[in-house]
């Protein structure tokens, strides 16, 4: 059976879109994205979102755990071994707190194709391949408007930036922002319909590549 690796922030986690910032909530399985892909293709699909997480930065408020290149070393050394690793983050990055540029974010991105794609961790699975997923923009909008101030501009850029890097990396690519959109409740998770449709268009990719 194949298996596969989601890595990503609050929506792989499965967070619904945020109305009370003091209740913990998450989508059940069938209804997260990545367990609808693991029904659809009848593989093993491993869950790996954490909410807050960047491709880069240790978040001051947080926790120095946000930082996705720790994190993925971890997930990668944790479980095996991987046919597939679907990689998306970058929705946290532009948190205005971070003060990213959209190449920053980009970089952020190459660095965890560095340690994805190095031999060791290549080795290691018998080798792996990588679909690189840019995510939904986000819209300044509900109650975590404050933490994203300025990230639609930047999170708007980022789709060419990822496309371009996919390319010049190998790996295959999908622009989520052509399949799905962000709640308008809060401006950065997504709906259960829209989990529905991004599992729909990960699996179309994924059909190729296992």
């Amino acid at each position: 059976m194949p298996v596969v690796m989601c890595f990503g922030d609050s929506n792989t986690h499965g967070t619904p879109p945020i109305t009370d910032l003091a209740r913990y909530e998450r989508y059940g399985v069938g209804v997260r994205w990545p367990s609808r892909v693991q029904a659809a293709l009848g593989c093993e699909v491993i869950e790996e979102g954490l909410p807050g997480r960047t491709s880069m930065f240790d978040d001051p408020i947080m926790g120095a755990h946000m930082n996705g290149q720790v994190g993925l070393k971890i997930a990668l050394e944790s479980h095996g071994s991987l046919d597939v690793l679907v990689l998306m983050l970058g929705t946290n990055d532009v948190k205005a707190r971070f003060t990213s540029t959209p190449e920053a974010v980009v970089g952020g991105i190459a660095s965890l194709l560095d340690i994805a794609q190095h031999r060791l961790m290549q080795e290691r699975h018998g080798g792996f391949k990588v679909l690189l997923v840019c995510p939904t923009p986000v819209v300044e909008v509900g109650p975590i408007k404050g933490e994203f101030w300025g990230g639609a501009v930047r999170s708007q850029a980022l789709s060419p930036l990822y496309a371009t890097l996919a390319q010049a990396r190998g790996v295959a690519f999908l622009d989520a922002g052509e399949a799905i959109k962000v709640s308008p409740l809060d401006g950065v998770h997504f709906d259960q319909a829209e989990h529905a449709k991004l599992a729909e268009a990960v699996a179309g990719k994924l059909r190729g590549m296992i």
